[in-house]
């Protein structure tokens, strides 16, 4: 066998490895915060944003998006850094850039139908929330099963949005509102499944893994010998 065999061997064990534990550097709290953010948005928006003004109603949820977004990843960046091992950094990787696909996906169409007619922005609350939801489905085999329902959340509330938006300017509630019930619907499922991971209880207070999780980061830090 080829070094580059047995590299190859290695990655594509690793990835076996990933899919078969549930990924847990996403916690309630930080998501839960995230969607508090979209609450107090789509309250405050009526005095930030004039009642007709699009291009203003996408450049606000733009802002607290990536706001929220950043909030809600602040401890899955400091674990990157400090705490994880590379077999944990890997999977990282790996369970974030499920999102990526859609992030960008949601992007290139806001850029597009403010540039093509910003009439059309009535129909990005419905987008972005079916984008989300698609990518919660990619990311779900490394999630919580329940995380399942919380996608299926967003494809039915974005698909709504769709069917029945109408002229003029979005509610701010068709966005923060939205989000806001989704990421606690996705808090709830988290601390439900971290409460239940007895054996990752040391991992979450500051230890080390345990079982199956730490043989996996021993064996990939050895090279997969």
């Amino acid at each position: 066998m080829t070094h580059a065999d047995a590299l190859d061997r290695i990655v594509e064990t690793h990835q076996h490895l990933a899919r078969g534990e549930v990924y847990r550097g996403y916690r309630p709290v930080p998501v839960a915060l995230s969607g508090l953010v979209g609450f107090v948005a789509a309250a405050i928006h009526p005095r930030v944003v004039g009642a007709d003004d699009l291009v203003g109603y996408v450049a606000f949820w733009t802002l607290v998006a990536g706001f929220a977004a950043a909030l809600g990843s602040i401890e899955i960046v400091f674990n990157y850094l400090f705490r994880e091992t590379a077999f944990e950094r890997r999977k990282t990787r790996l369970v974030v850039g499920q999102f990526a696909p859609s992030v960008f996906a949601g992007a290139v169409m806001t850029l597009a139908l403010v540039r093509l007619d910003p009439g059309l922005v009535r129909l990005l609350p419905g987008l972005w929330a079916v984008l989300f939801g698609a990518a919660v489905f990619a990311a779900r085999p490394y999630l919580p099963r329940a995380a399942g329902w919380v996608a299926l959340y967003y494809l039915a509330v974005g698909a709504g949005l769709l069917f029945t938006a109408g002229a003029g300017t979005p509610s701010p509630w068709a966005v923060g509102g939205v989000f806001g019930v989704g990421q606690g619907l996705a808090a709830l499922v988290l601390y439900r499944n971290l409460e239940r991971g007895g054996a990752w209880q040391g991992l979450l207070a500051g230890g080390e893994p345990s079982g199956r999780s730490a043989s996996c980061a021993r064996w990939w830090e050895e090279g997969g010998r």
